[in-house]
């Protein structure tokens, strides 16, 4: 049986490298896979992408905020990034007389751009492999031992730059901790806000369009750096100039075509592309299931009462958007593990090394038992986690623990108490208890049922196995909370009179301690803590151990193969070809979406799917300049196999050339397991197009100074 398998897999395995495209990747700039890029079409040299001694694509490329990616598009520092990347700034802007979000924003002039205390971009100057420094020492020595001096060596080689103040030099492990790089960032602090498009377009199709094809966002907005009389980094004065940049990209307004070459220069966050077969089984038939199974109930519940009420529909807005974010993905991501054959694939590949190097057999044998045995501890995490994150009064049961905990230890410092109250009066505002009991007896239930005995709370199957039962006793008890907000501690309410009940630490403490709420997730906690947590780090060590162990043999019995590290949000290069998809059976994609296709989803008034009038009016009176393409109307978004994930929102997508030809936002949901197991048949990254971008400052917002700044190629 299993010998079939891997004959299958084997034959699966030469289809799929029967594709232009074999690997994906998220190549460290300085080692890109040049060969196949230029197989596929590229026609600049590595050199133009990554060089420290001249101008190059990357001081092109910054990271906004700490989180996106960023592009410059101008000699004035104008910086390119998505709306989402954006939002708070453009919140933090707007007002009941200003209303930003809704209306849009666009500067007229460089004096009335918005700046945005706290915000800041990063360019990377310099990336060095520094392996033999920060593992100098370190064979033969134990985990613990070897972490310590790695820690000390890391230290030791950041402390040996001459660093200017807006620099700083950040050592990150790659290959599992098999080797070490360093980069060196410079830090601007004066970032303007200069335009972004009303929700109605930057956010078009919200929940219900995320993660999926075809799409018709233009998810993008615009900032610029400024910085003092030399060009160097300051803090924000009305003083500072324009950022003046090495280098700048050029805005291709060229019609693209199925087949083009593009790459993805960004900051990608977190892949896991070399795990064992046996990690994936575990991911794609417990983990993830787990997490969608309590996101799906939660869902449910806040879908039926939205549905029903205007008001609950714009208090859990936002929340609803947050759960069903990952949960949607998750789906996503099994199906297309599953799709792709993950296991069966990774399977064969094991099978086929380990006849080259026995040893790798025998890491292999050695994580198969870890992550057995690990099982259901993992699968205990996964629910636990859900639940508690889910359930919103456990999860404000969870933090007035900490805050207990922080008391009793004399832990609490004045910031982490600001932080709490601050996010008390954020939680109270959009907080419905009643709905939220709903919720909770749901998850109780549901984790009471899915959950064997030995780490459950004592009798808590019996008490809490029935979802009826359970709201009947919820509703009671949240009639008796104080931290619902339903119940007053002495003569105050905890939703108005915050300042006031933590004035007196004792008494709060004291009251508590009788809260059943508090009292339940003390339980919870108690029980996972005892019966799961530390059993699950301590095998996780084991399996991180082995899994550095594993990539190092991966890399050397494998020959054949150009490895590229797994994503760790710093500056990465990935490359495709624009294409549409075929993901399931009679179900055929288009790589390119137009704004036709924006009017046909137009439902006047509805929260992801209103239209501006402006908009509709450019529409039909087709006024639409220089930005359509040969079917007359302008493109909104298209398709490719570029390998990104979180962290490349907001990169810029270029094509053969080095102009920039999209912004990147989003992954097409068929392909969400592209962070586990790249397959460039199913994954396609999905971007806004500059021709859209451009179409929308220049018709719609009427900003032409900013397309002036631009080197537009025609």
């Amino acid at each position: 049986m299993i010998r079939n398998s891997i004959l299958i897999a084997s034959l699966f395995l030469g289809t799929a490298f029967s594709f232009a495209q074999q690997y994906g990747g998220m190549w460290i700039p300085t080692e890109i896979n040049e060969k196949e890029m230029k197989d596929l079409g590229m026609k600049i040299s590595a050199k133009q992408i990554f060089d420290t001694n001249k101008p190059s694509i990357k001081d092109a490329v910054v990271q906004f905020n700490g989180g996106c990616t960023a592009e410059i598009i101008s000699a004035k520092g104008l910086l390119l990034t998505n709306h989402h990347c954006g939002y708070g700034q453009i919140q933090a802007h707007s007002t009941v007389e200003k209303d930003y979000l809704s209306n849009g924003f666009w500067a007229k002039n460089m004096n009335e751009e918005l700046p945005n205390p706290g915000v800041t971009v990063d360019f990377i100057v310099d990336i060095k492999e520094v392996t033999k420094e920060i593992l100098a020492g370190t064979e033969g020595l134990k985990e613990a031992e070897s972490k310590e001096l790695i820690k000390k060596n890391s230290d030791a080689y950041i402390k040996s730059f001459n660093t200017e103040s807006y620099q700083k030099i950040i050592v990150k492990p790659m290959y599992y901790g098999n080797k070490y790089y360093a980069f060196v960032v410079e830090t601007f602090k004066d970032i303007r806000l200069v335009g972004a498009p009303p929700q109605s377009i930057g956010k078009f199709g919200s929940d219900t369009d995320n993660w999926v094809w075809p799409r018709h966002t233009g998810d993008f907005s615009m900032f610029r750096i400024y910085a003092d009389k030399n060009n160097k980094p300051a803090d924000y004065s009305k003083d500072n100039i324009p950022y003046t940049p090495k280098y700048f990209l050029p805005v291709s307004i060229i019609d693209k075509k199925e087949n083009d070459f593009t790459f993805v220069y960004g900051f990608p966050g977190r892949t896991t592309e070399y795990l064992p077969s046996i990690a994936i089984e575990k991911i794609m038939t417990e983990t993830d299931p787990a997490r969608i199974e309590v996101r799906d109930v939660a869902l449910k519940t806040l879908d039926e009462k939205m549905r029903t009420d205007a008001a609950t529909r714009i208090q859990y807005a936002s929340k609803y958007a947050s759960v069903a974010n990952y949960w949607k993905k998750w789906i996503g991501e099994v199906e297309g593990l599953k799709k792709s054959n993950a296991v069966d694939k990774k399977r064969a590949y094991e099978y086929q090394l380990s006849s080259k190097n026995p040893a790798l057999k025998t890491t292999l044998s050695e994580m198969t038992q870890l992550y057995s045995e690990q099982s259901p501890f993992a699968l205990n995490n996964a629910y636990y986690g859900e639940v508690i994150r889910n359930a919103e009064t456990l999860s404000l049961a969870n933090r007035f623990l900490n805050y207990m905990g922080a008391v009793e230890n004399n832990k609490l410092d004045e910031k982490s108490l600001a932080s709490f109250k601050s996010f008390l009066q954020g939680f109270y505002k959009d907080y419905n208890g009643e709905l939220d009991a709903k919720v909770t007896a749901k998850l109780l239930a549901l984790y009471a049922q899915k959950t064997p005995n030995r780490f459950l709370p004592s009798d808590f199957k019996e008490s809490f196995s029935n979802v009826d039962k359970n709201i009947s006793t919820i509703e009671n008890w949240s009639k008796n909370s104080f931290i619902t907000g339903r119940n007053n501690l002495g003569n105050y309410n905890i939703t108005k009179d915050t300042e006031t009940i933590f004035s007196d630490k004792k008494m709060l403490v004291e009251a508590l301690a009788k809260d059943p709420f508090v009292l339940l997730m003390t339980q919870l906690r108690d029980a996972y803590v005892k019966n799961t947590d530390s059993q699950f780090v301590s095998l996780q060590l084991k399996i991180d151990e082995l899994q550095k162990k594993y990539m190092a043999q991966l890399m050397e019995t494998d020959k054949d193969r150009k490895f590229f590290p797994d994503a760790n949000s710093t500056l990465r290069v990935t490359y495709g070809k624009v294409k549409g998809s075929n993901p399931r059976d009679a179900v055929e994609y288009n790589y390119q979406t137009h704004v036709a296709g924006i009017m046909e989803k137009y439902i006047p008034g509805d929260y992801e799917f209103d239209v501006p009038k402006k908009l509709i009016n450019l529409y039909n009176a087709k006024d639409f300049g220089i930005y359509k393409d040969k079917t007359g109307d302008v493109p909104v978004a298209f398709t490719a196999t570029n390998h990104t994930t979180g962290g490349n929102s907001g990169s810029p997508a270029l094509d053969a050339y080095g102009n920039l030809v999209g912004l990147n936002f989003d992954r097409q949901w068929e392909g969400t397991m592209s962070d586990i197991n790249y397959d460039p048949k199913l994954c396609r990254n999905i971007m806004v197009d500059t021709k859209y971008i451009l179409f929308i400052i220049d018709k719609f917002a009427d900003s032409k100074w900013l397309i002036n700044e631009m080197k537009i190629v025609k």
